[in-house]
């Protein structure tokens, strides 16, 4: 009898305790898994086969119970409870005057006792915009899982499709109850810029500029704030340099309001100014002061990450498999490539390769001789 692949075993047994209401002992369930019936092997091997099969499935979240006999307490018995292996079915609340989503529910297997989860429409919106923002952080991995949960979700609820989700940022105008306390921002930053913001007051601050490693004093109008790959940004015109830049809070020190005039704004938003594509159109690599430059990278893997991360780019004609991007800071530029696992790699321009290559010898040199 030809060996059976775990993954066919592990399906088999799934199913053979799926078919049970009750506890049922290996014997039976050996009926229903081919892998476990092959004569050429001792019961002993089998067995410890199945427990191997039982460990597994368990770490993977399936909750194979097993029952204990009565009177010596040795198992007596397994089974898998149907409400803890099955999703509850997913359904949309009605509005009045309007027609909601039920699925119907088959008896046939004992579907019919599941719990249903209903979602408001309000909810099943929060839960397209949490996909849209898990997106927008930049991460292709995470990227990957949101888009897999919402087709997992759209295919019992209306959500949109993948395609139709549009990459966005955590956006913040101001606000007077300030909803979010972020424990990255030193010095309650993120509280005062969101002060500077309600009644439109320019604000001074020490800033840390990562690209030249200078420290200065700067004096800006705050237009908003939104949350980019784990850090927010504050989008402010620079008045000394009468420019549209971005600060990151962290980098902020000594933050002060302007305090002259208390209940007159400083000045107003340009009405062309849209934070959300602003934001939306920003990328980690591209925030910072340096003039903007053009990168090549080739693609090598077919993951979902991958990918994803692809689609950052712009097509490269004649090349399938490379893609343009544009930056102005090299060095998170190639540790966002690093991270990639090899799958990404820079073609141009030769200051990117150097720094890439540069991160991976330093990475290599840390984990060196190691397991």
């Amino acid at each position: 009898m030809p060996r059976e692949p775990k993954l066919q075993r592990w399906t088999d047994l799934i199913a053979a305790l799926l078919r049970r209401n009750f506890a049922v002992t290996f014997d039976d369930l050996a009926r229903d898994v081919p892998a476990y019936q092959n004569p050429d092997r001792k019961k002993d091997a089998i067995m410890r086969m199945f427990e191997r099969d039982k460990d597994e499935l368990r770490a993977f979240g399936i909750s194979i119970e097993t029952v204990p006999s009565k009177d010596d307490g040795e198992a007596a018995g397994y089974k898998l409870d149907k409400k803890g292996f099955y999703l509850p079915y997913l359904s949309l609340a009605a509005r009045e005057g309007t027609g909601g989503t039920a699925p119907r529910k088959i008896d046939k297997w004992g579907y019919r006792a599941l719990a249903s989860l209903v979602f408001e429409p309000d909810e099943l919106q929060i839960v397209a915009e949490a996909a849209q923002r898990v997106r927008a952080l930049g991460d292709p991995v995470l990227a990957e899982e949101a888009e897999s949960a919402i087709r997992k979700l759209s295919f019992d609820l209306p959500l949109p499709r993948v395609d139709e989700l549009s990459d966005q940022s955590i956006v913040v105008m101001a606000s007077r109850s300030a909803a979010y306390t972020p424990a990255v921002a030193r010095e309650n930053v993120f509280e005062t810029v969101n002060d500077s913001l309600v009644r439109r007051k320019t604000l001074t601050f020490t800033y840390h500029s990562i690209s030249s490693d200078t420290i200065a004093e700067r004096n800006a109008e705050p237009y908003g704030l939104f949350f980019l790959s784990a850090h927010w940004y504050m989008a402010a015109r620079d008045r000394d340099k009468n420019e549209l830049r971005n600060f990151r809070l962290t980098r902020m020190s000594n933050v002060e309001v302007n305090k002259s005039r208390a209940q007159s704004s400083d000045y107003e938003i340009p009405a062309g100014f849209n934070l959300r594509e602003h934001a939306q159109s920003r990328k980690p690599w591209d925030l910072g002061e340096g003039d903007r430059n053009e990168a090549i990278v080739e693609f090598r893997g077919t993951s979902g990450a991958t990918q994803a991360a692809a689609r950052l780019g712009e097509a490269v004609e004649g090349a399938q498999d490379r893609r343009q991007f544009r930056f102005r800071r090299v060095d998170s530029f190639a540790r966002w490539l690093l991270s990639l696992g090899g799958e990404a790699i820079p073609v141009a321009p030769e200051s990117l390769v150097a720094e890439f290559n540069r991160q991976l010898s330093e990475t290599r040199a840390v984990y060196e001789g190691t397991a």
